[in-house]
Order: structure tokens, then sequence, then C-alpha cells
């Protein structure tokens, strides 16, 4: 299968890539000065002992909850693998998602289900790719059998509104959690899981089945960084500027005569009044995501970028207009 993504692509690095979901005030310095200086000359604890403590703190719970993976696409597989493994044969997605989550259901060959009470493994994600808003069936994996994982990806990211599930109803679930969107460090690869609170025989199983060194120390250095005050508060203070951005993306849009849709997150959904040239676009430095991949087919997935990146992108748009009248 082709795995389709935002970020750079067969021509590189674009100049304005509206693609990636990436904090754009990013790359968060404490956490960029925390990579540079990984030691990569050894191998990491291969325990990650300190790092699991470290998390555990961040997030009050127990550090045997801590899954660490090597990415959120790993674990989206490892965990899919497992629930197979012991005998799950269904698994609930949403309507509109990330396509990793039904990639590894078909790779073990879990049979979608459109009902979550009949689900072995159902995905949550809030604020929810590609459309940054809540999960309207969230509350209904509540008192589900199912290995419910909520994705959140996103949630640091999150600009208005709260999550879905209460702090009651997440410690019942799996919470993934990838920072390196946050902080703007992409390219390094890392995320963690927090087990359900009474799911410790769980969190050792999904532990068993990773490799070793699942965490090389680039990302070592990132997950400590990410629960570091320095990087919390530089996050906190970069919210501000990205609603800002946003919003005047989504104004230039609609004057345009797109049809914005409404998100709670960094980045929303939108559809062109005309048909977009977007070889023309990628050409002149700029990147869409295309959802149809997300199922959303005739949308484009845009982030919010700096001023110089929306003038590039309405620059490149009016032209496109122009020809098409």
């Amino acid at each position: 299968m082709t795995s389709t993504h935002g970020g750079p692509d067969a021509l590189g690095v674009p100049a304005w890539d509206f693609s990636t979901n990436a904090n754009a005030c990013g790359p968060c310095p404490r956490a960029l000065a925390a990579v540079q200086r990984a030691d990569a000359r050894h191998y990491p604890d291969p325990a990650y002992t300190a790092l699991r403590e470290a998390i555990a703190a961040f997030h009050a719970v127990d550090a045997a909850r801590i899954v660490l993976a090597g990415s959120a696409s790993e674990f989206i597989g490892r965990i899919t693998a497992w629930v197979a493994r012991e005998g799950g044969r269904r698994a609930w997605w949403p309507a509109l998602a990330y396509g990793d989550y039904a990639q590894a259901a078909h790779a073990w060959q879990l049979q979608r289900t459109n009902e979550v009470a009949q689900a072995d493994l159902a995905w949550l994600c809030e604020p929810a790719s590609p459309l940054g808003g809540p999960e309207p069936l969230a509350h209904s994996v509540e008192g589900s059998a199912a290995q419910v994982v909520l994705d959140r990806a996103y949630e640091p990211l999150r600009l208005r509104g709260l999550c879905s599930l209460d702090p009651v109803a997440q410690n019942r679930v799996w919470q993934l959690w990838t920072p390196n969107k946050a902080l703007g460090l992409t390219g390094v690869r890392g995320a963690y899981a927090i087990a359900p609170e009474h799911a410790l025989a769980e969190a050792r199983a999904l532990d068993q089945l990773a490799p070793s060194w699942p965490l090389g120390a680039h990302a070592v250095a990132l997950l400590d960084a990410w629960v570091s005050p320095a990087s919390q508060d530089w996050l906190a203070q970069s919210l501000p500027l990205l609603r800002a951005w946003k919003r005047d993306l989504g104004a230039m849009l609609a004057d345009l005569g797109w049809t914005v849709l409404p998100s709670d997150a960094n980045f929303f959904c939108a559809a062109p009044p005309h048909p977009l040239n977007v070889p023309a676009l990628r050409a002149h430095g700029i990147k869409l995501r295309d959802t149809t991949s997300f199922g959303l087919p005739g949308h484009f997935r845009l982030s919010a970028q700096p001023p110089k990146a929306l003038a590039a992108l309405q620059t490149a748009l009016l032209a496109q207009q122009e020809r098409v009248a």
C-alpha cells in the first residue's frame, strides 16, 4: 500500500507547507537543543527507566502504564497485532480517519465493523484528523469491551474546546501521544501510550511485542524535552499565534469562495470553488493535503502558517482563479 502523507515529497521540502499539521511556530528551542545534543554514540537505556518515569510524572500516572513506541504509526501496528493475537477479529474507526488505522487492521485481517459495541479494537482521535473536531461517537465506547485507543496527536495543538472524554473516561482507554507535531520536529520519530488504569498486564504485553530499543537517542531527547516546563511554556505561548494565523487563513480562503469547515485544532479542511491545479501549486513551492485518502474527496486540509506563507498561497490561488475566469 502507498502511504499518503503531508510534508516533504520527491520534490523535497516545500517552501510553503500547508500539508503538515506540525506547529508552524516551531521548532521548540528547548526540544531542538536537546535533539542536537543527543549522544548518538551509545545505545539508550534499553528499559528507558528515566524517560518512563519522567513521562509518568508529567501525566501523574504509574510508570508501569507507559508504553514507548517508535512512532504513532508503529504503535498502531503493534496494538493491532496484539489484539489479533489475542483473538480479536473486528475493528472500528471513524468514517473520516487517519489511514493507518485501516491499514493495520487490513494487515492483521481484522474486519471493519460499523458498530462500536461489536469491535475488539476501536480508534478515537481528538481533535480528529482531517476535520480537527470532536468524534461524535466518542461516548459510545464507554463500557465497551473493546481495546479503545484515543489518539491525542493534536491535543497539544487544540485551539478551542475540550476532549469529549472527561479525565475519568480517559483513564479507561489507551491514550496515544505524538509530541513531535506540537514541538515542530516531525522528523524525529517517537511516541508513547498510556495504558488504561487497570491494564498493567496489557501494557507489559505491548512492551514485550516491541523490538529492542524502539527509541533512538534523538527520540529519547525529544520526549524528555517534551515533558519539561520550558517546552510546555513555549507551546502555551505558541497557541495564540496559531489562532491568529488560522483565523487569517480561513478568512482569506472564504474571500476566495472556499467552503471552510469548523475545527478545534491548528488546521481545518476546506473545499475550493473550482478544481485546483495541485502540481502547479507544488511547482511554486506550495503544498496542500488532499483529503481523499481520509475519505473526504474534494477537500484539502490546511494548517495555520505564518503571514509569508499565507501571502504566497493567496497569490498562487488568485492566479489560478484568474485563469479559470
